[in-house]
């Protein structure tokens, strides 16, 4: 029986400790159904919301499905072992491959005795390598859910190339993962910072819902007013709600027993199995254009887009050249920043101006006044891993579109996925679904503007990020932006597809790539 991913709205009257009566609190609770494990409490009083998420949103069972794995009853030699998984041609060899054709590969899953495994849901990634071309591309993995999975990679380029495969984490090592999702909601908490009028200052715990501020019965709640999404902290002792002040991260929860941290040992997880005329498109980089799986290649440590022409901007006056005139607007996260931080470091005329913020959560900004060129960073709000940080400072995505007015100058890029990997996915949607509603407003009000999306990268190995809670945030992206006229830079596969070390920031030659299929939305001429 598979698994039905079932998603729960739960709704409460709750008494706050402000001024206000009552209000109404909207919950998303994940689960996959046969779970018998307890949830935490249930608010007290249940009834019928006013609001409801789009049906995008609601049914997240294709997105989200994923093999279930068999309890191993702590036999940690019964989990998938990189030593003896192996993997072999589908078909016999040949002397040669037609360059656009497809090579296959059978990988076998097998435990650490050597067994063949009978079920699926190991998380594999492959990738085909040209080393003295320096070129690679990701592999197509299918799950055949029985231990063997189907490998798919496109042959793009003329001389060797060579199958790599690694074995990301164990099907029981996901199992653990699934179960945070499932029992603990997150894996985080975070601090607010209360200040009274004498200067008197009160630390709690804050979060995405108030079961997790400990304080399920006495807790004040902020409302963004543009996305209607929730924030809860604990009722400090003496000090009003309308006093916060500071948000910075808290503490990491040790979710895990002895056992499943031995699933997640570096010994079993990113391990490597033991074991060219380049045929580029002729369509420009333009937003809405069909993604091809894989999205694009490296050759020559330079990525070559399989959807479109993509450009190469190899000097600071070609990237001047195509900035003018723009102002870029990116909000996202850290990984995103490095975007900025590329451009200002690549480009001298490009000069930071000192806004006195935060650095690690911005703004940050950078101009070239003689081409008329703006380049602005700032993270996304809560839930964000940070030092401490004004409350202030932290504006909602949604509530920045609004303030758009967008047009052929205006460039907005948003990155988001990594600071969502300690919460299940319904906290992801929420702040999706509203996402989704300021981009559709800032086409419908000016369609010349340009929306760029970068997928989340690869990097998280553990319980509190983990490329399998990437590997589903990219696919509710995906989801939530389909249909709309904007671009994609398939982040994912972009930190994927070299042999290099897997890093959640990735090295400048990534985000070099990165940044060059971005300028090719900007100028596709």
């Amino acid at each position: 029986n598979f698994p039905r991913l079932v998603l729960n709205l739960l709704f409460s009257c709750l008494s706050l400790p402000s001024s206000t009566n009552y209000r109404q609190v909207l919950y998303f609770r994940i689960f996959w159904s046969g779970n018998t494990d307890p949830w935490p409490p249930r608010p007290h009083s249940v009834y019928t919301p006013s609001t409801s998420l789009s049906q995008t949103f609601t049914n997240l069972t294709h997105l989200l499905y994923w093999p279930l794995t068999p309890g191993d009853g702590g036999d940690l030699l019964a989990s998938t072992s990189p030593k003896t998984s192996t993997y072999h041609l589908r078909h016999p060899a040949q002397a040669t491959y037609a360059l656009g054709s497809y090579l296959e590969v059978v990988l076998v899953a097998r435990d650490q005795r050597g067994r063949p495994k009978t079920h699926g849901g190991d998380l594999f990634q492959a990738r085909l390598l040209g080393p003295g071309l320096k070129a690679g591309v990701p592999g197509d993995v299918q799950d055949l859910e029985n231990g063997t999975y189907l490998l798919s990679f496109p042959l793009l380029w003329a001389g060797r190339a060579q199958v790599q495969v690694r074995l990301i984490h164990s099907s029981e090592a996901v199992g653990v993962l699934r179960r945070i999702w499932r029992e603990h909601w997150a894996t985080v908490d975070f601090i607010g910072y209360f200040r009274g009028p004498k200067g008197d200052e009160e630390n709690v715990s804050c979060n995405v819902t108030p079961l997790l501020t400990r304080e399920e019965d006495s807790f004040c709640y902020y409302k963004d007013e543009d996305s209607g999404e929730l924030w809860f902290c604990a009722q400090p002792p003496t000090l009003a709600c309308s006093m916060l002040v500071g948000h910075s991260a808290g503490h990491y929860w040790n979710v895990t027993t002895s056992h499943e941290e031995a699933l997640l040992a570096w010994n079993l997880t990113d391990k490597l199995l033991p074991q060219g005329i380049v045929l580029s498109p002729a369509r420009p980089c333009y937003p809405a254009i069909p993604a091809p799986k894989p999205s694009g290649f490296y050759h020559q440590d330079v990525w070559h887009s399989l959807a479109c022409s993509n450009r190469h901007f190899p000097t600071a006056d070609s990237i001047l050249g195509c900035l003018a005139g723009h102002i870029i607007h990116m909000m996202g996260d850290s990984t995103l920043r490095q975007w900025w931080e590329y451009l200002r470091d690549t480009v001298p005329s490009l000069k930071p101006v000192d806004l006195h913020a935060l650095y690690q959560v911005g703004p940050l900004m950078a101009v070239e006044t003689s081409r008329g060129i703006v380049l602005h960073w700032r993270a996304h709000s809560w839930p964000l891993r940070s030092l401490r940080t004004p409350v202030a400072s932290l504006h909602s995505v949604a509530r920045e579109l609004a303030g758009l007015a967008g047009g052929p100058h205006t460039v907005v890029v948003l990155g988001l996925g990594a600071h969502f990997t300690t919460f299940p996915p319904s906290v992801f949607a929420r702040r999706l679904a509203g996402i989704r509603a300021a981009v559709m407003a800032l086409l419908n009000r000016e369609p010349s503007t340009l929306v760029v999306i970068k997928l989340a990268n690869t990097g998280y190995k553990s319980v509190y990020g983990s490329d399998w809670f990437t590997l589903q945030v990219n696919r509710l992206l995906r989801a939530a932006f389909a249909g709309l006229h904007v671009a994609f830079v398939d982040a994912w596969e972009m930190t994927s597809s070299l042999a290099l070390p897997d890093n959640i920031h990735p090295n400048q030659l990534i985000v070099r790539n990165e940044v060059d299929l971005l300028l090719s939305f900007i100028c596709p001429t």
